[in-house]
């Protein structure tokens, strides 16, 4: 039996964010090099950054972050046949919060909109983790007693 390949659909977006984010360090670096901000040693050990790249940098770090947990309770949903709807809508949350999150922190980066947009996020890969929970144990509960996991 498969999973529902649905979960992989979020799972790509967030893919492609993480990605488009690498090309914005890259041109925005490049434009403070350009704007005479830095200059390409500055990038070695960028302590002394330009704001508009080290914010970029700082969000591309936050894609290796929480959504290490979002793709693998996605996978295991998936291998585990436990990526229902409720998942999947749960999966989606998660990305579109972690756009909104990417929009504000490499535009305006207001703390008061980032930071509940953040945990919001948070909460969402913790109900995902608690979807896998409960499906495993259903999965025990009913190897225990025979029944089809």
């Amino acid at each position: 039996m498969t999973g529902n390949i649905a979960i992989f659909w979020p799972m790509i977006v967030q893919a492609f964010l993480t990605l488009g984010i690498y090309g914005l360090v890259f041109n925005r670096r490049k434009a403070a090099v350009k704007a005479g901000e830095a200059n390409f040693g500055t990038f070695r050990v960028p302590t002394n950054e330009p704001a508009k790249s080290a914010a970029a940098v700082r969000n591309l770090s936050n894609q290796y972050e929480l959504p290490v947990l979002f793709y693998v309770v996605c996978l295991s949903l998936y291998v585990t046949n436990g990526a229902d709807w409720l998942a999947v809508v749960l999966a989606w949350i998660f990305v579109v919060l972690r756009l909104v999150h990417a929009y504000v922190h490499l535009g305006s980066n207001d703390l008061r909109l980032r930071i509940p947009v953040f945990f919001g996020g948070v909460i969402a890969v913790f109900l995902l983790w608690v979807i896998l929970a409960i499906h495993i144990a259903k999965g025990s509960i009913l190897s225990a007693v025979g029944g089809p996991f």
